[in-house]
């Protein structure tokens, strides 16, 4: 079997795939972070969660390494980041520290960025069992956080934030969805030509 390259003259729009990439929330987490924050740089950016299979985390930890950011990433042994990844960013002279517990970085984090874990990725559900409730974002824990903080997350959303933190004026989640609505039609804007017009 012979495999043929062929060119295609069209954009391509990389929506997400599977546990790999999402580069386009990246680009709307950034847009929400800015928006909420005024600026990205000097930030401590928290990640806590499944990050190994979380493609939203490897998306914004590869655009974040384009600014002056600290990022902490917290979570079970079994679902750290990819070593490839901790070795871009750190390569990239960016600050990381790691670690199993949301305490360790929760009165620092300007940006809490949290993710579910994901039960369709796990071959063995023991395994998914065993981490499935590691983390949970409660107003307790939100007491020790700054009160200029933002708490962010990809949805859909399990057990890892409660309710409860809905109506703190730091979760920006809901905000970060909206956003959504605008990096997308802005990217849909751009490869159809009609920026500018």
């Amino acid at each position: 079997m012979s495999l043929t390259l062929t060119r295609i003259y069209v954009p391509i729009i990389n929506a997400g795939d599977g546990a790999g990439e999402h580069p386009t929330q990246a680009l709307l987490d950034l847009f929400t972070i800015q928006e909420e924050l005024g600026r990205i740089d000097g930030l401590n950016i928290a990640m806590v969660g499944d990050l190994r299979f979380g493609r939203t985390v490897h998306s914004l930890t590869q655009l974040l390494t384009q600014y002056r950011v600290t990022l902490d990433f917290v979570s079970p042994e079994i679902l750290r980041l990819p070593m490839r990844l901790i070795n871009d960013v750190r390569s990239r002279g960016i600050a990381v520290t790691e670690s199993d517990d949301v305490a360790d970085v929760i009165e620092t984090a300007d940006v809490l960025y949290v993710t579910r874990v994901q039960k369709e990725r796990f071959g063995d559900l023991s395994q998914y069992e065993a981490v499935k409730d590691s983390y949970a974002i409660t107003p307790e824990v939100m007491t020790r956080a700054r009160r200029d903080m933002i708490v962010m997350h990809p949805l859909p959303r399990v057990t890892e934030i409660s309710e409860a933190v809905d109506d703190d004026p730091r979760a920006a989640y809901f905000r970060q969805v909206e956003n959504g609505l605008y990096i997308r039609m802005a990217l849909l804007a751009a490869v159809l030509g009609k920026i500018g017009e």
